[in-house]
């Protein structure tokens, strides 16, 4: 019997950073791997992202890909480092799962869902003896006088104990609660003096003041092919080129989230944000003031910009609903308005809604391990660490790279 044999792991999160811990710790030792989940079953919101067609991850160059992780990326670094785009597609490869890179440069699994992933997953860990636990909710974390821990968790047979040498806990954000991620950990974490960033919404859709008319004939609509621009505090504009969808009470939809952190960011500090709108990215501002002025005789302005740049439907309510009507009627104006259009949002939508969440275990509470300092043998991963990124492949990748970072950890410290 060798040295691993005696460990007990106690893994609270069965998402993709928990999921991670336990396969790296499940590969290499032959320590008792436990992992609970709240939920009736693991990877819930890991399946409901892969919903509409899994983006793992993504296949541009690897500067490229750690700037998408903001002001955490020095952090992040070293995980993705570890275990990167690459290491994540040959690994999806071990469970025979092929994957395929798109036009865009993101990456998706052939058959494009995330159950055949999670099935192959699941019975590897299964077969490598990881235990799982369904309905555990975890409600106390104490450190006993030998340094092991007793977690408490609320199942449907009243209070359940067990205890660990090592804990990782990859509880995630405070997004989709009904799938399991709903901060409750925050508190548990608080009371052992760990700091805890307020949880935020995260690739999240914004609220703005559509009249009636717009809100009526256009909510539920997708404007596409269009850029978007935000400038940060600092000065600096960042730039995004897609789609996004008119909602009931503003905008949502990938676009939106590429730009979300530095939308939430300006509401917070200034009380708004503005995001400019540029409806024909792949007309020139000079083209675009040569096709407004350009006489148009009996028709109306409407018609005129439509044969000329193809500006209808939704594109055409937003200049409406944006600018006044001296504005519209000024070709000077209208034309610099196609290309910079100014929306002004004034709400994130609420956290529960949000894809994903910004905040959480602080970084500087951590070692390069993941082990909380205040709580030794007990580490963190996933989505409720202080990080954030926009969809796209980058907050799944960052998931699966800290939980194996975990991992790593927890085997060393069996050493």
């Amino acid at each position: 019997m060798d040295k691993h044999t005696r460990q007990n792991v106690a893994i609270v999160g069965g998402g993709p950073a928990g999921l991670m811990a336990a396969e790296v710790i499940s590969r290499a030792s032959t320590a008792s791997i436990e992992l609970f989940d709240a939920m009736p079953s693991v990877g819930r919101k890991f399946l409901m992202a892969g919903k509409g067609g899994m983006n793992i991850t993504h296949s541009e160059p690897f500067d490229a890909f750690l700037a998408r992780y903001g002001a955490r990326r020095e952090a992040l670094a070293p995980m993705l480092e570890a275990f990167g785009p690459e290491a994540l597609r040959e690994w999806m490869r071990g469970l025979g799962v092929e994957s395929f890179v798109g036009s865009s440069g993101r990456v998706f699994p052939k058959e494009m869902k995330a159950a055949p992933l999670l099935r192959a997953w699941l019975h590897r860990l299964r077969e490598q003896a990881v235990r799982f636990h369904v309905r555990h909710r975890l409600t106390g974390l104490e450190r006993l006088a030998d340094g092991h821990y007793r977690l408490r968790f609320a199942t449907s047979d009243g209070e359940r104990q067990i205890e660990a040498h090592r804990v990782v806990l990859a509880l995630g954000g405070g997004s989709w609660a009904r799938l399991g991620s709903d901060g409750h950990w925050i508190g548990l974490l608080e009371q052992a003096g760990i700091p805890v960033a307020p949880l935020r919404p995260a690739n999240c859709g914004f609220d703005t003041d559509w009249s009636p008319y717009l809100r009526e004939r256009f909510a539920g609509q997708p404007v596409k092919s269009v850029g978007a621009s935000v400038i940060d505090a600092s000065g600096t504009e960042h730039r995004r080129q897609g789609e996004f969808v008119i909602t009931d009470t503003g905008i949502e939809g990938g676009l939106i989230y590429a730009l979300s952190a530095q939308l939430r960011d300006a509401i917070e500090r200034d009380g708004s944000a503005t995001l400019t709108l540029d409806l024909l990215p792949g007309y020139d501002a000079r083209r675009v003031v040569d096709e407004v002025v350009r006489p148009r005789g009996s028709r109306s302005l409407a018609s005129h910009l439509q044969s000329r740049l193809g500006l209808k439907g939704v594109k055409m309510a937003l200049l409406h609903e944006c600018l006044s009507r001296d504005e519209f009627t000024d070709p000077d104006r209208l034309a610099k308005a196609i290309k910079a259009l100014p929306l002004r949002l004034i709400a994130p939508r609420p956290l529960d809604e949000a894809i994903s969440s910004a905040g959480g275990v602080a970084f500087e509470a951590l070692d390069t391990g993941l082990m909380l300092r205040n709580l030794p043998g007990v580490h963190c991963a996933g989505e409720m660490l202080d990080w954030e990124a926009p969809t796209g492949g980058y907050l799944l990748t960052g998931c699966f790279a800290s939980g194996y970072t975990a991992g790593q950890a927890v085997l060393a410290s069996f050493a």
